[in-house]
């Protein structure tokens, strides 16, 4: 039997691969992209431009009919997760609504290849056709993909060159020692005509009351709402303050007048992706970097309240001026207050140790009414006043005596310049032995030993730092006990402000037993008769 022979017939084309995705009888629904990086004015009058082009271009178009001008201004190109005009336009086209969008260019498109690459992809697989008229490609032709692909890899290394030379100038800056704040949201500080941040002496004001009233023994909650309550603004200007707000300022060492620079560092160019600074990358810590609002001591010992109070577990969420004074004599743990029978007429306020609150079975501290620890304040502050002359002398004695700390300043100042002296000497070190041939066991015995004396005078210049915060502590708290002690008159009820000022700690040894640490550093043991 005589096989057929191969016979082949050619289907002419009867749509060209451009018109695919539209009826060729219908128009044509066109849509452009525009997009600036930056806000300022010259970046947005070409923004306006290129929305008013490509209306006015779209329009004009014979078979063309203008769906939008989709657009994005002040945005990055690198992430297209942030640019909603973008995605809004991505999900149009998807959807059916556009045949083909224009832009200008591949990298106003998106700098990121993977971004890029995804979206003409998706683009494609639905028939939509995008033109990018600086390079003159059209992404439905054969030769599209792969020079987009070369294009996109060649804008993504340019965003990569420009965030390394931004990651430069920053360190540069960094190292000079210039500070910059966010001065919109920054208390206290505007920037300067050197550049440099300028004290607002309202705003300072306010930043002082904060300091002040923690000091006071204030909780952060608390401080919020004394705020409020004098309708004083807040960073950003809302009547509002949060509990974070206070804790920043608290803690941020730009209020001493230095700065720590580099916190924080972009880990990934593309994402924008930001991390904690744990010594990826260098540190700058600028010290008499511009004018302070509190005193170095004063920020110093702020720090070490806040750190004592976060190892013994006390709130910040409460508003009673009880709090972080109630110690547990079992735990060493803080007091809480508990309302119990909250939902009837025998609604009642009892502070109990937080550990034993948790169900901490080895505790066994008493459950107090909140009433009685008042009651006993009232009579042992009484009882202070019987002798009130005596302790008012041998305060202002303490007080001169603990002002005088020109001796532990200037041993601290001489430690420092050694420290910084051997450090020299010790990169001096590292220098050398990579300059030339050493013996390197000779190297690093002798490294080891100026590492070794490096941490001695480190650990001699703590302790003078922690010597200067106590004496700092104890004079800060001997003032206030004195600014309330000096005028005070017997009391017939409860008074915060004394309690916040002469208070130091209470220790609940039972309910008819407590001792009271005032501080002023007397100690007085209070027995409830019957």
């Amino acid at each position: 039997m005589q096989s057929s022979a191969l016979k082949v017939t050619v289907i002419p084309p009867t749509k060209h691969i451009l018109e695919q995705g539209f009826h060729p009888l219908s128009k044509k629904r066109v849509a452009a992209y525009a997009r600036v990086s930056t806000d300022n004015i010259e970046q947005l009058t070409s923004y306006e431009a290129q929305v008013s082009h490509y209306t006015k271009h779209i329009s004009e178009k014979e078979g063309w009919e203008l769906v939008e001008v989709y657009a994005d201004e002040g945005i990055s190109g690198t992430n297209t997760k942030n640019r909603d005009g973008f995605n809004r336009m991505i999900e149009d086209a998807l959807n059916g609504k556009i045949d083909m969008i224009i832009t200008k260019s591949i990298s106003r498109f998106a700098r990121n290849t993977v971004d890029s690459l995804t979206a003409i992809r998706k683009l494609k697989d639905k028939g939509v056709e995008v033109y990018f008229e600086k390079e003159g490609i059209y992404t439905l032709d054969s030769k599209g993909e792969l020079l987009i692909t070369i294009m996109a890899s060649l804008a993504q290394e340019e965003s990569r060159s420009l965030s390394e030379n931004i990651k430069w100038g920053q360190r540069r800056r960094f190292a000079a020692g210039k500070v910059s704040l966010p001065y919109k949201n920054f208390l206290g500080y505007e920037k300067g005509e050197d550049g440099m941040p300028k004290v607002v002496k309202k705003e300072a004001e306010t930043v002082k009351l904060i300091y002040n009233l923690f000091l006071e023994g204030n909780s952060a909650t608390k401080i919020t709402k004394l705020l409020m309550e004098k309708h004083i603004p807040s960073p950003t200007g809302k009547k509002a303050w949060h509990v974070e707000t206070i804790m920043s300022i608290l803690t941020n060492e730009k209020f001493k007048g230095e700065a720590i620079l580099q916190k924080r560092f972009t880990v990934d160019f593309l994402t924008k992706k930001k991390k904690r600074n744990e010594g990826e990358v260098p540190q700058y810590h600028v010290e008499n970097s511009h004018e302070a609002i509190i005193p170095p001591a004063t920020f110093d010992l702020v720090q070490s309240i806040i750190e004592a109070r976060r190892k013994t577990g006390k709130s910040r969420s409460t508003n009673s001026c009880l709090a972080h004074k109630l110690i547990c004599c079992d735990c060493g743990y803080n007091y809480g207050p508990k309302v119990w029978h909250s939902n009837t007429g025998n609604r009642k306020v009892v502070w109990q140790c937080n550990s034993r609150y948790r169900n901490n079975p080895r505790c066994t501290s008493p459950t107090l009414d909140e009433n009685l620890i008042k009651d006993a304040f009232i009579r042992v502050f009484n009882s202070l006043l019987t002798n009130k002359a005596e302790r008012l002398s041998i305060l202002k004695d303490t007080l001169y005596e603990l002002g005088d700390i020109s001796y532990l300043n200037t041993e601290y100042s001489k430690l420092q310049d050694e420290l910084d002296a051997l450090a020299e000497r010790m990169q001096n070190s590292v220098v050398e032995n990579a300059a030339r041939a050493m013996d390197q066991l000779e190297y690093k015995q002798r490294y080891t030993a100026m590492q070794e004396q490096y941490a001695a005078l480190e650990q001699k210049r703590q302790a003078i730092h922690t010597e200067r915060l106590k004496r700092e502590e104890t004079r800060e708290k001997s003032q206030r006990f004195l600014s309330c002690f000096e005028d005070a008159e017997p009391l017939t009820e409860f008074d915060e402000q004394a309690w916040l000022k002469t208070v130091d700690k209470v220790t609940p040894l039972s309910k008819q037993e407590f001792i009271f640490l005032f501080t002023d550093g007397s100690e007085v043991r209070w027995v409830e008769r019957s």
